[in-house]
């Protein structure tokens, strides 16, 4: 990255490719899940109504719709405004990553029990806030350095 530049394109290339895989599963993860949830077909495969106990939701449809919608349109809309070299592409997978990491933490509280996938998609959404940050050049390198004493 240039001296001074905070746009990111100029970050090592691991860096945005890294970002940009993680988006890309998250999307087709949101994508497939909020299918799936929405249709009942994971019911199935035992994800039993009975989580949703003591919730707003009767069934799995407006979880896989909120799923879809939001989860799966924070993560398309920073890949589509890095394909235009925005500059609000850093801050869209930002957004992406805190979105994640949100959905993760409701829906430990909606759905009763936790599931080895919500500390996967916790797991991508907390990474894509580090690569963010790691890309804008925000994040100290060396971890641990120190400010020069005056």
């Amino acid at each position: 990255m240039t001296s001074g530049s905070t746009t990111g394109f100029h970050a090592p290339r691991w860096m945005r490719v890294t970002l940009l895989a993680i988006t890309w599963f998250n999307l087709v993860s949101a994508a497939g899940g909020s299918i799936a949830v929405a249709t009942g077909s994971l019911e199935s495969l035992g994800l039993s109504r009975s989580l949703l106990e003591g919730s707003i939701f009767p069934d799995y449809l407006w979880p896989g719709v909120i799923l879809g919608v939001v989860v799966g349109g924070t993560q398309l809309l920073p890949i589509l405004a890095i394909r235009a070299r925005l500059d609000v592409a850093w801050g869209l997978f930002a957004t992406a990553g805190f979105g994640m990491m949100i959905w993760i933490f409701v829906e430990t509280g909606v759905i009763r029990g936790l599931s080895a996938l919500q500390f996967i998609y916790f797991g991508t959404g907390l990474a894509q806030c580090v690569l963010v940050m790691l890309v804008l050049g925000i994040w100290p390198r060396p971890l641990l350095r120190r400010e020069g004493r005056g």
